[in-house]
């Protein structure tokens, strides 16, 4: 199956965005750090790269002329990183770091595992084409290793707050020319055994299925996708007031809330979503979150579909349901309901709405269920 996925977001979550006064809990602080700190803080875990963030991904020509840049002196964008207790967490500046310490400490390159001699082309210059770090001059391997690049540190004053306050400062970020996620945000800010879980749980084979791609998503969608199934069926949303939600901010509370789950509620949230996946995908097969339309399933991922079909199912399996052979003809009836798909399409962080799809769902998927005594 291919690795990218495409998803059919509504107007209202492209636009989903929020501020609020939680930012005033963050300071932050510059600081000019050398490589060789740099190095040294990562060897001795004091600088970590967020939980299973994304791979490294230049190629050797970017990672090469990089490495060229501090040899000539020129001037490298700021690092971003959160402090967390002793340790600095990587948020923005990844690739750079890792590029010079894999070309200085470990002298293989990240990209290939090879031996990390910088590109023998003419877009380096011809002093240090083809060179690996042992074969530079006494002063280059100094001046590397001495080359200071600007840090920008981030801390939350107060933990005990909203978390989303380090959320919305990281989202601000885009010093790095790509802009992160939200997802990968999150990754970053919310490290825990809930955010474990939720790569644990993107392997399951019945939900790669379901989400269309065998390749884990590079930047963290199908990750966001679960968590966003934790999130519609919680309280956070189905006990909320108001009349619609941030669902970004939602997102974010429910991570910051549940960052430190104990093992039992892990073990829950695990069950429930391996539970209702592997039936919906039973059940439904591969198009189960597809638009259908004049007789064809949609190749888009819907997230809004998703959001119905996925918490009807956790809903009825809680309540006991038995499902027969009918479900992906009374799936395709869900597309014939012109308040499902007006609730699916229109408006989708509106409360009412939200709550209608998922509601006419289970009435729907309903019908093919029995519910036992």
């Amino acid at each position: 199956m291919a690795s990218d996925v495409i998803f059919e977001y509504s107007q209202a979550e492209l636009e989903d965005d929020y501020s609020d006064d939680s930012l005033f809990n963050i300071s932050s602080w510059g600081a000019d750090l050398s490589f060789r700190e740099l190095i040294s803080m990562y060897d001795e875990e004091e600088l970590i790269k967020p939980e299973l963030q994304r791979k490294y991904v230049w190629n050797k020509i970017e990672a090469s002329r990089f490495i060229e840049s501090l040899l000539m002196g020129l001037p490298v964008p700021s690092i971003f990183l959160a402090k967390s207790g002793s340790q600095q967490l990587i948020v923005d500046g990844y690739q750079r770091i890792m590029t010079v310490y894999d070309f200085v400490k470990r002298g293989v390159f990240s990209g290939d595992n090879k031996i990390f001699r910088l590109s023998n082309t003419e877009r380096i210059n011809q002093r240090w084409r083809n060179k690996a770090f042992s074969e530079l001059s006494q002063d280059d391997q100094r001046k590397i290793r001495s080359t200071t690049i600007h840090a920008i540190v981030f801390e939350q004053k107060h933990p005990e707050n909203d978390d989303t306050s380090m959320y919305q400062i990281f989202e601000r970020i885009n010093a790095s020319g790509r802009t992160l996620t939200p997802q990968e945000i999150r990754n970053c800010v919310y490290q825990g055994p809930l955010n474990t879980l939720l790569f644990e749980l993107n392997d399951y084979k019945p939900w790669r299925e379901l989400y269309g791609s065998n390749i884990p998503d590079c930047r963290m969608r199908d990750i966001e996708c679960i968590l966003r199934f934790f999130v519609m069926k919680s309280s956070l949303v189905q006990e909320s007031q108001n009349s619609r939600i941030s669902l970004k901010k939602s997102l974010n509370q429910f991570m910051g809330l549940n960052r430190n789950a104990t093992d039992e509620e892990i073990n829950n949230y695990k069950e429930d979503f391996i539970i209702t996946m592997s039936q919906i995908f039973e059940s439904l097969g591969t198009s189960a979150f597809r638009n259908y339309n004049k007789n064809r399933y949609s190749k888009n991922f819907n997230p809004s579909l998703f959001d119905a079909v996925s918490v009807a199912f956790y809903e009825m399996i809680k309540k006991g349901n038995t499902f027969d052979n009918d479900m992906e003809n009374l799936h395709k009836l869900l597309f014939d309901n012109p308040e499902f798909v007006k609730a699916s399409k229109e408006q989708t962080t509106n409360l009412a709405n939200i709550k209608a799809r998922i509601n006419i769902a289970k009435q729907i998927l309903g019908r093919g269920g029995e519910h036992e005594d």
